[in-house]
């Protein structure tokens, strides 16, 4: 019998490693961008066509590279960052793996030129899915340039798998947004299609944030810093005011390496307790300085996972000093660092733990003693209980069934739905209407009775309303008596302006008034309840751009966004009318048994199980 294992030639073995490395444009943008803050660059600049799709170009003044480093740069596992297996527990560079050039080299068409100061010329080199086509002399001048056409030109799986010109440009200004905070002193630039997005010359972290994210940022912003023995914590978090809705301006930097980490993030969003609005999540560009021997940054090829050594002290410290912020700059009362002995002991690095207090295991905060909190039961409970038992079930008697086929309270079945969509909706009575804990209505029918989300529920109902709006001609508009300017941050213009023949077409009047500012002359004529055009615009983009469902067209995704903009809220009372306009419209739908998020819009239950459950 034959062998057969055997060994992937180099190529294929290079293709397959790229594609942890290099999943999008945005993967070598970040990588590229991440080797010219290494060289030590003091302006990088970044041109791209077509979303990055037909060219990424990353021209720096950094240190360059000799002719033989340049065509070794490329090889695998190849990297001047480390040398030893210690070396990895005191990396403060960007990379040091060595794959991100050897994994775009595999997928893509690339040319780079590089010369140092000491040299008189420089170096090109030309590779082609890791072919070498040239490497010679030429001049050029110092640092290094490089340019990556043609995307997966031999990986045509994953160039079809690439999202529209909109999506990906989001992701590239997502790594390249990341890269500019982390390093405020230099000069960065962004060019697509012949046009500069970005211009943000070297300064404060201050100016950088408002560079990118617009000049109302500036009012926003609430400085951080504490000095530890364990570890140092700066940057800034936003006013309580200014939260939004989704998830956006989130920014955790571990020796100015963006990271994500949802523990972190609980902890500033615990520092927020009380003062924060209701569902919505605050903005924060922390970084945190620490010893590298204490973390461990090669986990992920893409390094935005990190471990560690202690987190839980890092939780707390983080938790403590975004709490400081806030009471200094008085968006909540201060907070009493000498008399908080807690506090003091984790400030001072002091972890003993008394006999009332129990450690934390894990990432979780320690469970609150529910105990203390609970009152004396009342000797008289059974009376009173006896009396809430007769108000609850008080008229239950007029209630009649009109057959006894039963019900099933497993969801939805064949015999239900027939039934069920075989009648009009106007059969449902509106006395027989109710809503449970303002987020459910209860629908009595001819066979049993709908329980229905009534956040998803509208959410259906208003996304294929407004579907069929950007299907066909523009709805009414209703013209504002002023029009009101509008500003966003450079990323989030962009956005706009891709999407806003699309948004208009739902019955805004939105015009372009500059590179970041719109003007609003007009909102949908039928959809009430806006009163702050820049906030409606501002959830619409978060909702467009947080949407999961990458692979609906641009009219889906923002009919999906604009649902969840207008929907009726769980938590909302409803009255008869109200509840009853959504049963019928739900009714009326094509598809309703599902939001545009796929959740359950409702579960039908039939007489007959019901009576088994009850009778039997």
């Amino acid at each position: 019998m034959t062998d057969v294992i055997k060994l992937l030639p180099d190529n294929i073995a290079n293709q397959i490693a790229a594609g942890e490395v290099i999943q999008r444009p945005a993967s070598a943008v970040k990588e590229l961008m991440e080797n010219a803050i290494d060289s030590g660059a003091s302006s990088v600049k970044l041109v791209l066509k077509d979303a990055g799709k037909l060219l990424i170009q990353v021209i720096d003044d950094g240190c360059g590279m000799s002719f033989t480093d340049a065509r070794l740069s490329f090889e695998r596992h190849a990297t001047s960052k480390i040398s030893t297996a210690n070396d990895l527990f005191q990396i403060r560079t960007m990379g040091f793996r060595g794959e991100a050039l050897a994994s775009i080299a595999a997928i893509a068409q690339v040319e780079m030129r590089s010369r140092r100061r000491t040299d008189e010329l420089g170096t090109r080199i030309i590779i082609e899915g890791f072919e070498l086509k040239e490497h010679e002399l030429e001049a050029s001048p110092v640092g290094t340039q490089f340019s990556v056409k043609n995307l997966f030109f031999n990986v045509p799986a994953r160039r079809n798998f690439l999202k529209s010109n909109a999506v990906e440009l989001r992701h590239i200004f997502d790594e390249f947004e990341r890269i500019a905070i982390a390093y405020p002193g230099i000069f960065f630039s962004l060019h697509h299609n012949g046009q500069e997005i970005f211009h943000l010359p070297g300064g404060n972290l201050r100016q950088r944030l408002v560079g990118i994210f617009g000049k109302d940022t500036n009012k926003k912003l609430v400085p951080v810093a504490e000095n530890t023995d364990a570890l140092d914590i700066s940057g800034f978090v936003g006013k309580p005011e200014f939260a939004k809705k989704t998830r956006g301006e989130q920014f955790f930097f571990v020796n100015n390496r963006f990271i994500k980490s949802s523990y972190l993030h609980h902890a500033v969003v615990s520092a927020f307790e009380d003062i924060l609005p209701k569902e919505t999540f605050p903005m924060y560009v922390l970084f945190l300085e620490i010893d590298p021997a204490k973390i461990d940054v090669n986990v992920h090829p893409t390094k935005q996972e990190i471990k560690f050594e202690d987190e839980r002290l890092i939780y707390h410290y983080l938790k403590v000093a975004v709490r400081h912020a806030l009471g200094t700059n008085a968006v909540t009362p201060s907070l009493d660092f000498e008399s908080d002995t807690g506090l003091i002991r984790l400030m001072n690095n002091e972890q003993q733990t008394t006999n009332n207090e129990k450690p934390i295991t894990g990432n979780r905060e320690p469970a609150t003693d529910w105990s203390s909190f609970q009152k004396p039961i009342s000797p008289n409970v059974d009376k009173s209980n006896l009396h809430h038992w007769q108000k609850l079930y008080e008229g239950i008697a007029d209630i009649k069934f009109e057959n006894d086929k039963g019900f099933t309270d497993d969801g939805l079945t064949d015999v239900g739905l027939l039934d069920l969509f075989s009648v009009n909706s106007s059969s449902l009575s509106p006395s027989l209407t109710f809503q449970i804990h303002n987020t459910y209505i209860i629908a009595h029918t001819a066979s049993g009775f709908l329980l229905i989300d009534q956040q998803a529920a509208s959410e259906r109902i208003c996304y294929e309303r407004f579907l069929e709006k950007l299907s066909v001609n523009k709805p009414a508009t209703q013209t504002t008596l002023f029009q009101t300017t509008v500003r966003f941050g450079i990323a989030d213009s962009e956005l706009l302006k891709v999407i806003l023949p699309d948004i208009n077409q739902l019955g805004f009047d939105v015009q372009i008034f500059g590179s970041d500012t719109f003007v609003v002359h007009g909102l949908p004529a039928d959809w009430q309840g806006i009163s702050d055009e820049q906030k409606a615009l501002e959830n619409l983009l978060e909702q467009y751009k947080n949407d999961v469902a990458f692979s609906l067209n641009t009219p889906e995704r923002l009919a999906a966004s604009m649902s969840r903009s207008v929907a009726v809220k769980r938590g909302k009372y409803l009255n008869q009318e109200e509840m009853q306009i959504i049963v019928e419209g739900l009714f009326a739908c094509a598809m309703p048994y599902t939001s545009p998020s796929n959740k359950k819009c409702f579960i039908f239950y039939d007489l007959e199980t019901l009576n088994e459950n009850f009778l039997n």
